[in-house]
């Protein structure tokens, strides 16, 4: 008598099974029908509802930057930014500033521009105004930066030359306030550089 072996065709069940069960496994949840996918962009909504959530933080924990700029606001759209300088005629000039293309910064709209101030005059009395002692190395002005609300993860503090140095962007709203603790003391509010972030980029072309 020959028998037929069913071997063959177990296995091959089995290996369709194996394949259905990987198959699923791939799928990424919440992809299903009716549910968006993780990658799927921000609609604008979103996007202005989270702008919102930083402003109002912001101006929660900042109340007299707030309302030093209320009135700025109301007219924040009104004034659009200056024109770009145009390129230096002379070759040499041109190479140069088109070289040095990637320090240019962001453009402020006159509400940031007044907020990135306020800030900065802020900080500069906190940390050298009068009755006050400078921090004296990057662990002191790091703690006393935290402690006026602009912690470690906004930005850097570094030593140029014989003076502290920091580069922070303000929590919520974004411009950038950077500051040089010497002789004389320079803070100042910018945009951010087209390259990214508030610490000037090095290097060039």
């Amino acid at each position: 008598m020959i028998r037929t072996s069913h071997r063959p065709l177990a296995m091959a069940a089995l290996a369709l099974g194996l394949l259905t069960l990987t198959a699923c496994g791939t799928e990424k949840a919440g992809a299903g029908p009716g549910q968006s996918s993780p990658t799927t962009p921000a609609s604008p909504t979103a996007l202005s509802t989270s702008a919102a959530a930083a402003r109002a933080a912001h101006d929660k924990a900042f109340p007299d930057v707030a309302a030093r700029c209320k009135a700025t606001k109301a007219t924040a759209g009104t004034t659009g930014p200056e024109k770009p300088e145009p390129l230096p005629t002379d070759p040499e000039a041109a190479k140069f500033a088109e070289n040095h293309a990637f320090k240019q910064q962001a453009r402020l709209t006159p509400e940031a521009r007044c907020r990135g101030e306020a800030h900065a005059q802020r900080i500069q009395k906190a940390l050298t105004g009068p009755g006050t002692t400078p921090p004296a190395n990057e662990a002191a002005l790091t703690a006393a930066l935290t402690k006026l609300g602009y912690g470690p993860d906004n930005g850097t503090v570094q030593r140029v030359g014989n003076a502290l140095g920091f580069s922070y962007s303000v929590p919520g709203i974004g411009p950038c306030v950077t500051g040089y603790l010497g002789t004389p003391t320079s803070i100042e509010a910018h945009g951010p550089y087209v390259e990214g972030g508030c610490t000037e980029p090095r290097g060039g072309h």
